[in-house]
């Protein structure tokens, strides 16, 4: 779930891209990088690590130009490694091309095969970078002309926001499973993963992007096409479930809200006899407060968060993610010693994560643990840019919810139901995407895909 941001026709570009860039840093801990246009040529700075490791003030008055896109990045195609940071760029027959992507392109192997027979040489493992050689094409004159043609080739989830030549371009995908939304700022056009980057630099929000539409924005000058339609959009849920910032709006509503009514339905199915509500801090906090509502239990904060301490879910490597269970939250032990307790938390991915907080939990003296979960069981893995990599770490896939919650060594253990999610949405059902539940696929996967056969992030 990597974050993008771009802008044009701005003296302070750079700076805004990195504000932009730490506003989106829940989106990927892993690099980021910025890439600004200073006349004819590119300046960037990129690295691995959080945006304020990576950037200073120094290095920010060293990218100057009025034309910048960003990228944060969590690892789903392509390794963990410094030839992998986003954006991604190129110059070719005198055209310059600057890439950040968010999503997962699912004709990855037969694009990059056809490219490789006539004789394109990659310079990372990225699918990103195919769209790089798509737009590098000859078959296209006008840069207009050569998005609409590659993006035409594109299979698979994308949010774009791409630098070619003195043009900013945005384009979401035709199911429109990833956010990207225009702003303005001093009538300088902006792009954005999520509403929160434009509200960081005081930007006004205009517009999302459409799934399937592209705009060229030329200084404060927009112009927009749309590929073909599909039948239906395939909106990811998971934007409104966990990933997204709850003070943003996506896809057109508040992330806040939807969680609160998340936790209103995990309350009218599965209510259970206890003395408080706690959440996991901090993505289950919000399905805490609609289920304390709705239930009449005290809200507590039981667990502290300390939040020098990234997202453990998309940390690329299994020791790092362990790791930072223990760091990263802290029970309090007067809050819940002798207490029957509600755990409300947005998502069972692997279970490690859940059964070391049970355990600390335990230790600080609680009395019973019962865990409430806001969506419903995570069965079968994502190849649109969730880091659901195979069924085999996922541990319901192959698991009952009595057994998970053995393993997790909770008194109970209980899911919202598909029904009750979607009902929750502030969007209808059929918008959505639900086949990291359901196994229902919005669209056809090739075999390779169907295998798993895609690199590890």
């Amino acid at each position: 779930m990597c974050g993008i941001f771009g802008i044009s026709n701005h003296k302070d570009a750079a700076k805004l891209a990195y504000l932009g860039l730490y506003a989106l840093q829940h989106r990927g801990e892993e690099s980021a990088g910025i890439v600004v246009r200073n006349g004819k040529n590119l300046i960037y700075h990129k690295g691995m690590g959080l945006v304020n490791d990576i950037f200073n003030e120094n290095q920010l008055k060293q990218l100057r130009g009025d034309l910048a896109i960003a990228h944060n990045r969590y690892s789903t195609t392509g390794s963990s490694s410094v030839k992998n940071i986003q954006p991604f760029f190129v110059k070719h027959r005198k055209r310059s091309i600057a890439i950040a992507h968010n999503g997962n392109l699912t004709n990855v192997f037969k694009l990059k095969s056809n490219l490789e027979k006539k004789g394109s040489i990659f310079q990372s493992t990225m699918d990103s970078e195919i769209i790089a050689h798509l737009l590098a094409s000859p078959e296209k004159k006008s840069v207009e002309e050569s998005v609409v043609w590659t993006l035409a080739h594109l299979e698979g989830a994308y949010s774009l926001a791409l630098m070619v030549d003195d043009l900013l371009i945005g384009a979401r995908d035709p199911y429109g499973w990833r956010p990207l939304c225009l702003g303005k700022l001093d009538g300088a056009f902006v792009l954005a993963s999520e509403t929160c980057a434009l509200d960081l630099i005081q930007a006004e929000y205009v517009r999302d992007i459409e799934p399937g539409e592209i705009i060229f924005i030329n200084k404060d000058k927009i112009e927009s096409t749309k590929l073909p339609k599909k039948n239906k959009h395939a909106f990811c849920i998971f934007e409104y479930i966990y990933f997204s910032r709850p003070d943003s709006n996506i896809f057109g509503k508040n992330a806040y809200q939807a969680r609160r009514k998340l936790g209103v339905e995990l309350a009218k199915e599965h209510p259970v006899d206890s003395d408080l509500v706690t959440p996991v801090p901090d993505s289950g906090v919000y399905a805490s407060i609609g289920y304390a509502e709705e239930s009449g239990i005290p809200f507590e904060m039981g667990i502290i968060r300390n939040h020098y301490v990234g997202r453990t879910f998309i940390q690329p490597s299994q020791f790092i993610r362990d790791f930072k269970v223990k760091v990263k939250l802290n029970p309090i032990k007067d809050v819940l010693k002798g207490k029957r307790v509600v755990v409300v938390e947005d998502s069972i991915v692997r279970g490690t994560t859940s059964k070391a907080r049970v355990k600390s939990l335990r230790e600080a003296g609680a009395k019973e643990i019962h865990m409430r979960i806001s969506c419903p069981p995570l069965r079968y893995p994502c190849f649109y840019g969730i880091d659901f990599p195979s069924k085999k770490e996922l541990i319901a896939s192959k698991h009952s919810i009595n057994w998970i919650r053995d393993f997790l060594g909770v008194d109970s253990l209980e899911y919202l139901s598909l029904e009750g999610m979607l009902k929750s949405m502030p969007l209808a059902a059929e918008e959505f995407c639900t086949a990291c539940f359901t196994g229902k696929y919005p669209t056809k996967l090739s075999k390779k895909l169907g295998k798993n056969i895609l690199e590890e992030r």
